[in-house]
């Protein structure tokens, strides 16, 4: 007898044997990568950023149901649009005891929504016209608070779930909860329209932005949660509107800083994962499977950026400090005390409790191990990385290189424990086993 009755495999409408479990992974695969594209699609449609996610959540739905029987269609996206669609106009379409003007808006919106192009990637060729960008700058209104912004754009845009992005912020998880439902209503309240903004609009609404960009790139370069230690998917996203972001803002230091940050840490991904999907360290990486053009163009950017003037910012300094790693042709050729100095003007630039544990990491590699520890010592009383495990982490490497085996043990397995991602727990508990077997 199977105790798990969605392990069994019935046939779908295709004849193709499947098993409902199997179904269900491969939805929450789509949905990451549809999500951001198809609530972008929608509110472009409906104009209410709040309405088009209930939209694509209804879609979703609909997907869990039908999807079991049918198989995933051969272009999840378009279905995905296509049943949301159906659901605007249906709900439209039930609206009949408004007043004479909602039922206009309603028959505008429907007339909107059933000439609007099925293709979703067709729609989003134009750099300028692309509704990912729209969706960016209107979660990043100035209505809103920059915190509420950012939270309101991952959630969007990075198909990220709101334990993720309270993760990504150090925060608990009501509070980006309640952050994510104010901007909605605001949004709605204050009718901000969903196109990207003038150029004289564009400074006080780039910055978030920019943040937004980052953050997104972060979560697929290093998962959150999860089976996998990389979302290639959500990388790419944050590639294309950095670019786009470049093109839109050519004389903007900080967004070509950002860029080619982004361009070489993306270039390191193919190497990041092994053949089994484990963790594979920066300097046990194998440098012959980085990507020499995204190097390539990232060290461009950076070169444009430093061409701007006027020094460069948190995000073109970040640059900088990967391009040591990528310029470097093994890990030992890496020039540590360059970028020691480089991240001690990140933290007069942009001072932060993150930006001061990976200080740590730089000075224990240039300047020996005690030296680094010193450091992350320091920052063991900060409330905000109390539950961060790459403070632990960063410990226990530090100590394991000072010969105090058991120090480091306990710091990989209190790493390992607060650590949502499955890959980076069993990395992390693979550390401490060996630090048991480390002569005293």
């Amino acid at each position: 007898m199977v105790d798990d009755p969605t392990a069994v495999p019935r046939p779908d409408d295709h004849g193709r044997m499947v098993t409902a479990s199997d179904t269900h992974r491969a939805i929450d695969a789509v949905w990451r990568i549809e999500s951001a594209r198809l609530i972008a699609g929608l509110a472009r449609m409906v104009r209410d950023v709040g309405l088009a996610e209930d939209l694509a959540q209804d879609a979703l739905v609909a997907a869990l149901e039908r999807w079991p029987r049918t198989g995933v269609p051969d272009n999840p996206g378009a279905w995905l649009m296509a049943a949301a669609k159906r659901r605007a106009i249906d709900g439209f379409r039930r609206d009949r005891m408004l007043e004479r003007k909602h039922q206009e808006l309603g028959a505008e919106l429907e007339a909107r929504i059933e000439s609007a192009v099925p293709d979703l990637d067709a729609a989003l060729d134009d750099p300028v016209g692309d509704d990912l960008l729209r969706l960016v700058f209107t979660c990043c209104h100035p209505v809103l608070g920059t915190e509420a912004r950012v939270a309101l754009t991952l959630r969007m845009l990075g198909g990220l779930s709101t334990e993720e992005i309270a993760r990504a912020f150090l925060v608990p998880t009501p509070t980006i909860a309640q952050r994510i439902v104010r901007a909605k209503r605001t949004l709605t309240e204050s009718r901000v329209p969903f196109e990207v903004p003038l150029a004289n609009e564009l400074p006080a609404r780039l910055a978030s932005v920019l943040e937004v960009v980052y953050l997104i790139f972060n979560e697929g370069y290093s998962a959150t949660a999860g089976d996998d230690w990389v979302r290639p998917a959500l990388c790419e996203d944050a590639l294309r509107l950095g670019r786009i972001l470049a093109g839109l803002v050519p004389g903007e230091a900080e967004v070509h800083g950002l860029v080619a940050l982004m361009e070489i840490q993306a270039s390191r991904l193919g190497a990041r994962v092994g053949p089994g999907g484990e963790p594979v360290l920066l300097l046990d990486q194998d440098r012959r499977r980085w990507d020499y053009l995204l190097i390539r163009r990232g060290l461009a950017a950076l070169e444009k950026a430093a061409s701007l003037g006027g020094g460069l910012g948190p995000y073109g300094l970040q640059a900088a400090i990967a391009a040591c790693h990528a310029r470097a042709r093994t890990a030992a050729e890496t020039d540590w005390v360059r970028m020691a100095a480089l991240y001690d003007a990140l933290a007069r630039a942009a001072p932060s409790p993150v930006v001061e544990l990976n200080r740590a990491v730089a000075l224990g590699m240039a300047f020996g191990p005690a030296a680094g520890l010193a450091l992350a010592d320091q920052l063991t009383g900060i409330a905000s990385l109390r539950n961060y495990h790459l403070l632990p982490s960063v410990r226990g490497d530090l100590l394991a290189k000072l010969g105090r085996a058991d120090e480091a043990r306990a710091e990989f397995e209190r790493a390992a424990s607060l650590t949502r991602n499955e890959r980076e727990r069993a990395l992390l508990l693979a550390r401490a086993r060996e630090c048991e077997s480390a002569p005293a």
